[in-house]
């Protein structure tokens, strides 16, 4: 199964500066993701709320594809792409992927290098390990029946004794059951679980 822990040293090689990639975003949080962006650029970037005034989102929510940022005319009144150079990130690219049959999810990362621009090769890489990753793993052929059972009962509100009781089994078997879906769908809480499973229409 390729993760995005899985996948992170080829990002790291074409994006050595840094990098941050989510995947499959839905209406609150993405499925996966991982920041490896200076965490002193990710404070003054969060602390200042540049994600809404930054070209390159702007670009990630308008576009498919993959573009160097220097290619993004769009204004930059706030002056993101000058303040990230101060962090190292001298030289960027986006990459946004959805279709229609997503439903609104969106897969995307922000690349960066200090030494050169991207080539359109590293562009093509990069695009192709964001689809990789977004087209994800066959989830629906790994969560078995009893599994997808037990979570959509406890997406809808049933404690672990009503589920227990409703299926004829014990409370631990049905937390096994949870544990089983949670950890498949790579998900750190039940309700992060149900979220996925309802995003790729499997509850």
């Amino acid at each position: 199964m390729k993760t995005l822990q899985t996948m992170r040293h080829h990002i790291d090689q074409i994006s050595p500066a840094g990098f941050y990639v989510a995947i499959r975003v839905g209406f609150s949080f993405p499925e996966e993701e991982l920041n490896q962006l200076p965490e002193n650029w990710v404070e003054f970037y969060t602390t200042h709320g540049l994600v809404v005034h930054d070209p390159a989102m702007k670009w990630v929510y308008a576009n498919t594809g993959a573009v160097r940022f220097s290619e993004i005319a769009l204004p930059d009144p706030h002056h993101v792409r000058e303040r990230a150079m101060v962090y190292g990130l001298h030289h960027g690219a986006a990459v946004s992927l959805t279709t229609p049959a997503d439903r609104g999810r969106r897969s995307y990362g922000l690349f960066f290098r200090d030494d050169r621009e991207f080539e359109a090769a590293d562009l093509l890489k990069l695009q192709e390990i964001v689809s990789r990753l977004h087209r994800g793993p066959e989830v629906e052929a790994v969560l078995t029946a009893a599994e997808v059972e037990a979570l959509k009962m406890q997406s809808e509100g049933m404690r672990l004794k009503q589920i227990a009781y409703a299926i004829g089994i014990s409370e631990s078997a049905v937390k096994a059951r949870l544990n089983n879906a949670k950890r498949k769908l790579g998900a750190k809480t039940l309700a992060q679980a149900a979220s996925i499973a309802a995003a790729r229409r499997i509850l």
